[in-house]
């Protein structure tokens, strides 16, 4: 049976009213800065989600990001002055900062990484020597062998002996690093080929030890490791929901939706970071992507409004080339230019937020389909949302829960009048949505 050490318990959400994470993978600091000033704060969303800060492999693919060399803050998106600025410029805009934490391994190779550090395969002198590796050299080859999974090597990259006091103190001193420079919490990078009991050891050395985590554990049958081991640790990603939500959107019907969530086999809800899709998912069609059209705008219309876990918004670029790294070296000059797709602000997308924030707390209430691809759903008396995923147009009378009144509907700015007994009637375009909520009376 697995021990961990008793660690606070997690929020319901991230801490604070706001519960969406944009995360913008790749920007640059002063990009993310500019961002959260720009449109993040306005908009509402609680948390930005930063790419992983520290010295890494030099090259110009984005995963050269997750082989880290150092701890030092010298990576392709900024230098640690950068990064000060772009975490107290965000806390100004009202956004939180999470940061991608790499702490299970270093590199697969040798070279000198991006701030100008020497390193080999399990040397990276002032931080690591073999002595601290693992002692499995080898890559994982069965993912239903616990032991392979959690002390081999991920695609021959050195990983770090975890269960070793020097290598979790000297993990625990980069967090308290990025936590000194005001980080509000992080996302932990490949925590499944760490022992849940390390990582409880490597919170409790934190200077907040209840700092907000999100873990990766990817969920797979038949595996040993499972997500709900993590939760003495903090929140934890469910994968299956974007899996399920990319099934839903293209197979079968949206009808299905209607107890989305713990009915569905997920974590609890509270303990759950959900998305439509994050940056290996997006390349690796596990999940719907930007690509997708229609179904992954209606995805992430109905997970800002369905009160499931804490949405993560994908928010990357274009590629074509699974491995391509960030134009313009992770520099936006401005969304939806030079490759920069800006998921997060997407007005179907972006304006959700909103809603999300008006109606939390909020159950769901007055359920509706048509059998097939046609729902809607109100939460209480604070939102309403349509969504017609069906082929042709759809005119209908809605009961709705909302006080009477002018509305705007948030997905096209057109006004619609809700009556004395919440009824409203609406027309949508194939494959278009419609979201009401008391935050918004006029367009």
């Amino acid at each position: 049976m697995l021990t961990v050490a008793p660690t606070p318990t997690a929020q319901a959400a991230p801490p604070g009213g706001k519960d969406v994470t944009a995360v913008l993978f790749e920007w640059d600091f002063d990009s993310i800065a500019r961002e959260c000033t720009n449109t993040l704060g306005p908009a509402g969303y609680g948390y930005v989600q930063v790419s992983p800060p520290q010295e890494h492999i030099q090259g110009g693919q984005w995963w050269t990001s997750y082989q880290p060399v150092s701890y030092e803050i010298a990576g392709r998106l900024g230098n640690r002055q950068q990064f000060r600025d772009m975490v107290n410029t965000c806390h100004g805009a009202g956004v939180k900062v999470v940061v991608d934490a790499v702490i299970n391994h270093m590199t697969a190779g040798s070279g000198t990484g991006t701030g100008g550090s020497s390193y080999t395969h399990y040397d990276y002198p002032g931080t690591y020597s073999g002595a601290d590796m693992d002692d499995c050299r080898d890559d994982i080859s069965n993912y239903g062998d616990r032991y392979q999974v959690q002390h081999c090597e991920l695609l021959g990259l050195a990983d770090l002996d975890t269960g070793e006091g020097y290598v979790r103190g000297r993990i625990a001193g980069y967090l308290n690093d990025l936590l000194s420079l005001g980080v509000d919490g992080f996302r932990v990078d490949a925590a499944k080929h760490i022992p849940a009991g390390d990582l409880a050891n490597i919170k409790s050395r934190l200077s907040d030890s209840g700092v907000y985590l999100k873990q990766e554990v990817i969920r797979a049958a038949g595996e040993p490791v499972t997500p709900e081991e993590y939760l003495g640790v903090g929140d934890v990603q469910e994968f299956q929901y974007g899996r399920d939500l990319k099934r839903v959107f293209e197979n079968e019907k949206l009808a299905y939706l209607d107890n989305f969530g713990e009915g569905w086999g997920y974590l609890g809800s509270g303990r759950a970071g959900v998305f439509v899709d994050n940056h290996d998912t997006e390349r690796n069609g596990e999940t719907l992507n930007y690509k997708s059209g229609a179904n992954y705008t209606l995805a992430n219309v109905f997970m800002l409004a369905w009160p499931y876990g804490s949405p993560d918004v994908n928010s990357g670029y274009e590629w074509s080339n699974k491995d391509a790294g960030p134009p313009n070296g992770g520099r936006v000059d401005a969304c939806w230019q030079g490759g920069w797709k800006c998921q997060h602000a997407w007005p179907e997308i972006e304006s959700m937020v909103a809603f999300r924030n008006t109606t939390r707390g909020e159950p769901v209430t007055g359920w509706w389909d048509n059998g097939n691809d046609h729902i809607a759903f109100g939460r209480g008396g604070k939102g309403y949302v349509v969504i017609n995923h069906e082929g042709s147009s759809t005119t209908r009378t809605y009961d709705s829960a909302l006080p009477g009144g002018t509305y705007c509907d948030v997905q096209s700015g057109t006004t619609v009048n809700v009556d004395g007994e919440g009824r409203f009637s609406a027309t949508l375009g194939a494959n278009a949505a419609l979201a009401l909520h008391t935050g918004a009376r006029s367009c």
